[in-house]
């Protein structure tokens, strides 16, 4: 007898069945009754976890930046007892190998940036939030990497960290972006060149 799914896990495929959908179609010529049909459900099921078109983009929003956030810890946990290079190399691997992964889905990117400027007022509110929360949570985490390399002596006492972090955090996003317009275009290698430019640069004189 096939074990019937939890509300939680239901409210997962849903969410997931929206992703793929969204992805494909875009927002604004995307159904519910589309993304009902894609998780296997009444379109009224639909509404039964979600309220709007709006939520249900949102929650699509805060799967893919929970994906995200889950793999990087996933992999500072990997690499725990390193050192900061190399947890910032474990780090940034992760990150661009997600993205590769998802390549697919990443139309979903100028979904969301889209949103903040051409949604309804409340849902740029919601995005606007949400994105400024993801960079910072990045940004926490890579300039805590970076301070670890400090205070360990492995890196400069000199270098901007916080700065550092921004730049980081903002390569991902602008090395997906090229990815997206440019099958072609060797992210992976791309981003490890860059990785260890950066970190050739940070590291302190013996």
């Amino acid at each position: 007898m096939t074990k019937r799914p939890s509300r939680k896990e239901r409210k997962k495929l849903i969410v997931q069945a929206a992703a793929e959908v969204f992805a494909e179609k875009g927002y604004n010529k995307t159904l519910v009754a589309e993304v009902a049909v894609a998780a296997g459900i009444g379109k009224g099921t639909v509404y039964e976890y979600f309220k709007s078109k709006d939520d249900l983009f949102f929650a699509v929003f805060q799967y893919v930046v929970q994906e995200s956030g889950d793999t990087a810890e996933a992999a500072l946990e990997k690499a725990a007892g390193k050192t900061a290079a190399l947890r910032l190399t474990a780090l940034n691997s992760a990150i661009v190998s997600w993205i590769v992964q998802h390549r697919h889905l990443y139309t979903l990117s100028m979904e969301f940036w889209a949103a903040t400027v051409s949604a309804s007022p409340e849902m740029r509110v919601r995005m606007e939030k949400e994105f400024k929360n993801i960079y910072e949570r990045f940004r926490r985490i890579v300039g805590g990497i970076i301070q670890e390399g400090v205070a360990g002596g492995v890196f400069k006492k000199s270098i901007n960290s916080k700065a550092i972090a921004a730049a980081v955090v903002g390569s991902w996003d602008g090395l997906g972006v090229q990815a997206w317009f440019d099958p072609e275009f060797k992210i992976e290698k791309t981003s490890r060149t860059y990785m260890e430019l950066l970190i050739n640069g940070m590291l302190a004189e013996n």
